[in-house]
């Protein structure tokens, strides 16, 4: 969440660099949100003084036994404007926060211009794409046809954009989710969490899901408790923070957990709704970085090659670009993507979002740490993708797949699985 004071300050410069992300910013209704609060304030303040005056004006009249009803009456009248100008502040306060929460993230200026993924500028490729002899079939085709994936049971459990797997499928998620968190803690210096996947709206709104995004979110709870279906581990390693002061000493924190998400991928209107591309449920592993804003880029820079490693060891094709001010999510001020081949669609498809926040989670969530004056300041947040299960495992089924249906996998998953191959029925073909 923003500074109402800081977005003043900023002036212009606010409006110009929220405008490339398609945001009209109304700096008058910030003021006089924030002129009405102040206000409300100092009223108040005024106010209680002059009713500690009365009040004593009150205990010094009736100890030389004067009539103080008329001092009586004025301290009762003090106290009665003192609650209505206090609910003023609080109803131009919570006016002023809601209009704060719905402003996004200012875009780092080294973003491009856009606000489409046309717009996106390519940083670089890594790996070749691989050349068939024949016409190469997706993943939803390759799956059923070996019966390690089924769609049908799974609409039939719980609707659309639902998977089940099954046999080798179900040992190729779960090899693929140990395979994640292994990279990351051992060589990569994340600390591994089990977190809720329940979570609070105040939770939710710390990492920026709220409120924007909460027709996007799965709602449950039991009697008047409210809680969210997490869209990803971003949301409770970060809010792990949330109203604490983290040591200097302490940073960089790096976080990590294999969860699964929810989202209703509502505004998709059935983009991808085949295969596991975009599903309600979905396995993925998670990083999450918090450090103090003179290394926001090197630690962005880092976590992006974290993310770059799994698709390095799993020998998958990709790309890495930077998004566009527009196409950069709400609470991001920067965000690479990386793009892995997908064989089927003859192109690159997104797998992985590394972002910078800044400040702006930080400031939500109340996560400080503090300066070198010793005085606390809000803290950089970070987090990126590494990786998602499903959206692993349909890339790797598309670039692994030969003529006869059988389906090469990548070396590095041999330990965790104990076979190199899948036959064109689903068996593991073993040494």
């Amino acid at each position: 969440m923003h500074d109402a004071r800081a977005l003043l300050e900023m002036g212009e410069e606010a409006v110009r660099r929220l405008a490339r992300r398609g945001f009209a910013l109304d700096p008058s209704a910030v003021e006089g949100l924030l002129a009405r609060r102040n206000g409300a304030i100092r009223a108040a303040d005024e106010l209680r003084a002059e009713g500690k005056r009365v009040a004593a004006e009150v205990q010094q009249g009736a100890r030389r036994g004067e009539d103080v009803s008329k001092a009586k009456e004025r301290a009762r009248e003090i106290k009665e404007r003192v609650r209505e100008v206090e609910v003023e502040q609080e109803a131009a306060a919570e006016e002023l926060r809601t209009l704060l929460l719905g402003i996004p993230n200012l875009p780092d200026d080294r973003v491009p211009d856009g606000d489409t993924e046309e717009f996106a500028v390519e940083v670089r490729r890594v790996g070749e794409p691989p050349v068939f002899s024949f016409a190469p079939k997706d993943h939803v085709d390759l799956g059923e046809a070996a019966g390690i994936l089924d769609f049908g049971r799974a609409t039939k459990l719980s609707g659309p954009r639902f998977a089940v797997s099954r046999g080798t499928g179900a040992a190729l998620e779960r090899a693929l989710g140990a395979f994640f968190l292994d990279l990351h803690t051992r060589r990569h210096g994340y600390v591994e969490h089990a977190v809720p996947l329940l979570v609070t709206r105040r939770t939710m709104t710390g990492t920026g899901q709220l409120p924007k995004f909460e027709e996007d979110l799965f709602r449950t709870g039991v009697g008047d408790r409210e809680l969210f279906l997490v869209p990803t581990a971003e949301v409770p390693l970060t809010n792990l923070y949330a109203d604490e002061i983290i040591p200097p000493a302490e940073l960089p924190v790096a976080l990590t957990a294999l969860t699964p998400c929810f989202r209703s991928e509502a505004g998709s209107y059935g983009r991808d709704t085949r295969g596991l591309i975009r599903q309600h449920q979905f396995s993925k592993v998670e990083m999450v970085r918090i450090c103090d804003p003179e290394h926001a880029d090197e630690e962005l820079e880092r976590m992006l090659g974290h993310a770059e490693a799994c698709l390095r060891e799993l020998g998958l094709p990709y790309r890495v670009i930077v998004l566009p001010a527009g196409d950069t999510g709400f609470s991001a001020q920067f965000t690479y993507d990386i793009e892995v081949w997908f064989p089927s669609q003859d192109t690159y498809r997104e797998i992985s979002s590394v972002s910078n926040f800044g400040t702006f989670q930080a400031r939500r969530a109340n996560i400080r740490t503090r300066g070198a004056d010793g005085k606390p300041r809000p803290v950089v947040t970070l987090n990126g993708s590494g990786l998602p299960v499903g959206r692993t495992l349909a890339a790797l089924l598309e670039n692994g797949q030969r003529a006869d249906g059988s389906i090469a996998l990548p070396e590095a998953l041999a330990p965790y699985l104990g076979f190199r191959e899948i036959a064109a029925d689903g068996t593991p073909i073993r040494d």
